[in-house]
């Protein structure tokens, strides 16, 4: 199995050097472009505050203060994808304002947009940004000609700062926020996922049990025109036809167990992750120490996942063993699978390893691949344990 220990860090930058690489010259532009930002960023502050503050007696200040907060939450949005693409500082955007308020009054939806924290926080950068980005301009062209040796680290040093703020003002509001922006990124992956096994399941049964029906009724259609005529053709035909069923049946079971593995209903995961480790082209110790069986989803996740890490396994690791190890601590269920495989796994290397850290990342699992060139290669996954409802554990 093929996987690597871990990933670099996407938010961990490249050090500062002395040669002015590409990171280097895109954090100078960055400080660069400080001043005529915050300039417009200053005066849109003042304005919203000094309109909104004075119109606020009459009848139309507070919906102008509102749309001012609207407004700043835009240039919040410009600001992060500026340091994103400049700095590499990756930030979750905010929930739109209003989530929650569509259907309330007027004025509720007003006292909503007043007490909006990503506003007023992006008011805030915005009026604080001025005094530094006329020392960072500064600083960044006076080095430019003078201290142009040391200016990879002056830029890695005012930019270090800049990255705090747009961490510290321009990000979800809090713990909630950041909790959805997660949760709509996760319904995508479960969308796009349920998805692709659709077609999946489609394709196979075209390709599949499908086509061989159509074969089968076919050729019953011819025996039964040369039964008077031709018995023994006939009878030839029809052995053809029995063994063509059983063929279309082991892979309509084949498809089944894809889907949901009656095993796995019946018995839990002890029996079922025995049955895929028999099939495993190297020997595979289980261990399975739960007491009680999880939630149908939790327990389907946690088989399809040690299936397609056996499965690479099988392919790509080269191993003389294998073992899978199941067991619950606290609330959160975990699998560990390990190979004395030749190692070097990674989670971008094609392997599938980048899907099921997808999907477990989706129901708020971790995923954790430890596989250093040469072996052993180590896998563990962590679920959420969710109990099993009395209707789901009751047999039908």
């Amino acid at each position: 199995m093929t996987m690597s220990p871990s990933l670099p860090d996407p938010d961990r930058l490249p050090p500062a050097r002395f040669a002015l690489d590409r990171w280097t010259w895109r954090e100078i532009a960055y400080l660069l472009a400080n001043l005529p930002v915050a300039v417009v960023g200053f005066v849109y502050t003042v304005a919203v505050i000094g309109v909104g503050a004075g119109l606020s007696v009459t009848v139309i200040g507070l919906p102008l203060l509102v749309g001012g907060l609207q407004g700043a939450r835009l240039l919040g949005g410009l600001e992060r994808r500026r340091a994103r693409w400049m700095l590499g500082v990756r930030v979750e955007e905010p929930s739109p304002l209003g989530r929650g308020h569509r259907d309330q009054g007027f004025f509720v939806r007003l006292w909503a947009g007043l007490k909006d924290p990503v506003g007023w926080r992006a008011l805030l950068y915005g009026f604080i940004r001025l005094p530094w980005g006329v020392l960072t301009f500064a600083v960044t062209l006076v080095s430019l000609f003078v201290l142009w040796p040391v200016l990879p680290f002056i830029a890695r040093g005012l930019t270090t700062v800049d990255r705090a703020m747009v961490r510290g003002l321009l990000s979800p509001s809090d713990e909630l926020e950041r909790r959805i922006a997660e949760l709509e990124s996760d319904r995508g992956v479960v969308v796009d996922t349920a998805a692709a096994d659709l077609r999946r399941i489609e394709r196979d049964l075209h390709d599949g049990a499908q086509a061989r029906l159509v074969a089968l009724a076919m050729g019953l259609g011819l025996a039964k025109e040369k039964l008077t005529d031709d018995p023994e053709a006939a009878a030839r035909m029809v052995d053809e036809a029995h063994g063509e069923i059983k063929v279309a049946l082991q892979e309509l079971r084949d498809l089944a167990r894809g889907i949901h593995p009656a095993v796995l209903t019946d018995r839990g995961l002890d029996a079922a992750l025995s049955a895929i480790a028999s099939r495993c082209t190297v020997p595979v110790k289980v261990s399975v120490g739960l007491r009680g069986r999880p939630a149908e989803a939790i327990e389907g996740i946690a088989y399809f996942t040690v299936s397609e890490l056996l499965q690479n396994v099988s392919k790509h690791s080269g191993a003389r063993s294998a073992s899978v190890e199941v067991w619950r601590s606290g609330d959160r269920l975990l699998l560990q699978v390990t190979d004395d495989g030749g190692g070097g796994a990674r989670l971008d290397g094609g392997s599938g390893l980048a899907g099921l850290a997808e999907r477990l990342d989706a129901v708020d699992g971790v995923f954790v691949v430890d596989s250093p060139e040469g072996g052993p290669t180590t896998v563990t996954a962590e679920l959420p344990w969710r109990d099993r409802t009395v209707a789901a554990a009751r047999p039908a």
